[in-house]
């Protein structure tokens, strides 16, 4: 499964890349969102698989902090470009005549921009909190993906002001 949607999300890329006709702004957004797809899925995927050949279940902490910073970029750009995606077909429905001028690649670079943008400091933000956090043992947690109310929770964390239900 994650071949194909490596692969199809690839071809989708390919397409757009190699046929000028598709040099249009609702391609360029679709071939960013595939490629947003693309790493997305593999944020977890591998290191499912490589649980799987070698029959271990555990994440370290670091390990769990950096695929957390990386799904939730991707979760969220994923969402940024679908947005611009909604805009783009806005404007080409409410003002046809217009759209090419209101849609030209300077505003298509800059939108896609500012969503990597945001999106980076969103999950910066994020990850950042996580760390700031004070933990009672050297945790390991038992999952290949690492869920954010795992390392987001107090009931790992032994910081002030959250109860102190320490792993031992």
């Amino acid at each position: 499964m994650y071949l194909i949607t490596v692969l199809g999300n690839l071809l989708i890329i390919l397409a757009i890349s190699s046929d000028s006709h598709l040099h249009t702004p609702m391609y360029f957004f679709l071939s960013n969102l595939s490629l947003v797809d693309i790493c997305f899925t593999s944020t977890t995927v591998p290191k499912m698989l490589v649980n799987i050949q070698t029959q271990s279940k555990v994440i370290t902490y670091e390990g769990c902090i950096t695929q957390m910073y990386f799904y939730i970029l991707f979760a969220v750009l994923d969402n940024f470009i679908l947005t611009v995606m909604a805009y783009d077909r806005l404007c080409a429905i409410c003002h046809p005549l217009h759209y090419t001028v209101i849609m030209n690649p300077r505003l298509c670079g800059l939108l896609v921009l500012v969503s990597w943008i945001m999106s980076v400091l969103n999950s910066l933000l994020e990850s950042l909190m996580v760390l700031v956090l004070h933990f009672c043992a050297d945790l390991e947690i038992p999952h290949f993906f690492c869920e954010l109310n795992q390392t987001q929770g107090c009931f790992l964390s032994c910081s002030k002001g959250c109860p102190t239900l320490c792993m031992n």
